[in-house]
């Protein structure tokens, strides 16, 4: 259905000639923009209409609790919570004031960003369902891991004094009936749409001209020429930069395409999402620089360890 739609945009409507490369890109651009937009807007939707049904103060019981079960509720509340670095912060400064631990808003804050429905529905869309929930597990994984290593470090005094404790939990939205919850999914859906669709476009046009402009060679030669190191490399080129999950995961579907092994290209798109520059300005506000670069370098090195181990399992998946 959406490669007929996009026939008749691109070479009915706009009149474009299909054996051409650049007919072949807007073609691919069109295909992805309205499948990513589609597959967006009704996931989004139904999932804020199942997050209807949940207790802002059950959410905070949960990953209040101590032990294990604390931080792979955070991480798991992270998962449901639509969030890039940035906007995932103020939940995260709202956690430490109702006084969660801080290991346990460290798990949240690490997984929120770096798994949520729409980067789900894209991977599953691009990518298959083992691949996903692969990612999904390692993410999930790198948040907990990280959580109780930074629960291990006396990190109290790298708090900014006063954050703690400092404010309770606040008011829960009221909701009146199916239609309402309904409309709850509805309006979600569309204040996210209208935060992240330049993104999707972009990162989709960056797609479309590697995938169509790019030589597979090219790609597999930069690859090869830094070996065993194309992980670390890609997670550091990917960490100080921002953007969307819906920008970058088109990318990183054609960089695998183009023959960039695959726990490359998913740590590239998961230091690009869970870390950023303007992420460590925010996070200066509640916590101190050590506790920042400490953060910084246990998510990197977790990534980077699910790079290799992606790259490892692709030939089971």
């Amino acid at each position: 259905m959406f490669t007929k739609i996009a026939d008749w945009i691109v070479f009915g409507l706009l009149r474009l000639d299909s054996a051409s490369r650049f007919g072949e890109a807007v073609h691919f651009f069109v295909v992805d923009v309205i499948k990513i937009y589609v597959l967006l807007f009704v996931m989004i939707s139904f999932i804020g209409f199942l997050r209807s049904f949940l207790s802002a103060s059950r959410i905070k019981e949960w990953i209040g609790s101590r032990g294990l079960l604390g931080y792979l509720s955070a991480s798991l509340f992270g998962i449901v919570t639509p969030f890039c670095s940035c906007s995932s912060i103020p939940i995260f400064i709202g956690l430490l004031k109702a006084g969660v631990p801080v290991g346990v808003t460290f798990s949240f804050l690490i997984t929120s960003p770096l798994i949520n429905e729409y980067l789900v529905v894209l991977m599953l869309g691009f990518f298959g369902w083992k691949i996903t929930l692969a990612y999904i597990l390692n993410g999930v994984l790198i948040g907990v891991v990280a959580g109780l290593i930074i629960s291990k470090v006396r990190v109290e005094g790298y708090l900014v004094e006063g954050i703690v404790n400092s404010d309770g939990p606040g008011e829960e939205r009221k909701f009146y009936g199916l239609s309402d919850r309904f409309n709850f999914g509805i309006g979600e859906a569309i204040t996210i749409f209208k935060r992240i669709w330049l993104w999707v476009m972009v990162g989709v046009g960056i797609g479309a001209l590697l995938h169509n402009f790019v030589p597979n060679t090219v790609i597999q030669r930069v690859v090869n020429s830094v070996g065993v190191f194309s992980v670390p490399i890609a997670v550091l080129l990917g960490a100080p930069m921002y953007g969307s999950c819906a920008a970058i995961v088109p990318i990183a579907v054609v960089l695998f395409q183009k023959g960039v092994p695959l726990g490359t290209a998913l740590a590239f798109m998961m230091s690009t999402s869970a870390l950023s520059l303007p992420e460590a300005v925010l996070l200066r506000q509640v916590i101190r620089l050590p506790l920042i670069i400490l953060f910084f370098m246990i998510t990197i090195v977790g990534i980077i360890g699910v790079g290799y181990l992606m790259n490892l399992l692709y030939g089971f998946l």
